[in-house]
């Protein structure tokens, strides 16, 4: 049984609606009454790893779960596929022995009736879209928000789809600044996913001279230099840079740890400013290398490094 079998009724197949076009944004229907509770919050800190998030020793974020922080693994190497995979409702995973992958799915997805405060949730809606703030929004009555920071999730990517709501910051690494823009309504529970770009290389605080952060591109970057990298007889010119030394890898590693300690001050902010109800996951999209058998960063790695993220959830009240 695979995950899209998962959703699907046992009962005699019903005879198939008719084709319905695809919402985009903008062209989005009126929700259904509210069937849940909770607000509904997935923070994303981008590229953080699980042991750089517990040596940084957060007190404030771990009041959401009574101080306990689970080590999980992401399904992608990289912000973009492991968003998407987060906006299908798999959540970093543990990795039961001897348990089929379908048994594991049907507990991660029962647990939403706790996270949103809802009983009986018909999750056989999700298919075929298997699209969780479709379903939020069009099934359950949620209002549904994204705030990007990276921009390879800016919204006129794939992931923008079923969101009232969709804004990429000005700022790749200003969580705080993501905070005024998070609205609440007591008549309709919110879905806020928010990508949090500070643990992100070059792991860097909102304050800082931008001009002294080293320079690698990413996705984006790489796209947007493409035709710099090539020269007059079409052959791909390659970047001398030096690989980074050991001290600064470990430079940068402790980079990383010191925004995980920063972003611990926004989050009294954030958990000051939700109201009651609200459920909130804390988590990553996938980990970081700094230096272990001669990788660094994200993407293109094989090594658990790059999948172990923390995981922890709860009510701040």
């Amino acid at each position: 049984m695979g995950l899209f079998d998962l959703f699907k009724k046992k009962p005699a197949p019903a005879p198939k609606p008719p084709v319905r076009p695809i919402v985009r944004p903008g062209m989005l229907g009126a929700q259904p009454d509210p069937k849940a509770e909770n607000n509904f919050i997935i923070v994303i800190l981008d590229s953080c790893r699980w042991d750089s998030f517990m040596e940084a020793a957060p007190k404030t974020i771990t009041k959401l779960s009574g101080g306990k922080v689970e080590k999980r693994y992401t399904y992608a190497s990289w912000t973009a596929p492991s968003h998407y995979n987060l906006l299908t409702g798999l959540l970093p995973h543990t990795t039961p022995p001897n348990v089929y992958a379908s048994e594991y799915y049907k507990e991660d997805f029962f647990n939403y009736n706790t996270r949103l405060g809802a009983k009986g949730i018909e999750f056989a809606k999700m298919v075929p879209s298997l699209w969780l703030p479709g379903f939020l929004r069009n099934t359950l009555g949620y209002s549904t928000h994204a705030r990007v920071s990276l921009p390879v999730l800016n919204p006129k990517t794939g992931i923008n789809r079923d969101f009232d709501t969709f804004q990429l910051m000005d700022h790749h690494n200003d969580m705080r600044s993501m905070l005024p823009t998070l609205k609440f309504d007591e008549k309709r529970p919110a879905f806020y996913m928010l990508n949090v770009g500070e643990t992100h290389y070059p792991y860097a605080l909102p304050n800082e001279d931008s001009s002294m952060w080293p320079r690698i591109s990413g996705v984006n970057g790489v796209f947007k230099k493409m035709e710099e990298s090539i020269d007059d007889k079409g052959q791909l010119i390659k970047d001398d840079t030096q690989f980074f030394d050991a001290d600064k890898m470990e430079q940068l590693r402790q980079r990383q740890i010191n925004t995980v300690k920063y972003l611990d001050g926004v989050f009294a902010e954030l958990f000051d400013l939700v109201p009651k109800n609200t459920h909130i996951i804390v988590t990553a999209d996938h980990g970081e290398l700094f230096g272990e058998m001669g990788y660094f960063g994200h993407g293109p790695i094989m090594h658990e490094k790059c999948f172990e993220v923390p995981f922890l959830e709860g009510k701040i009240r």
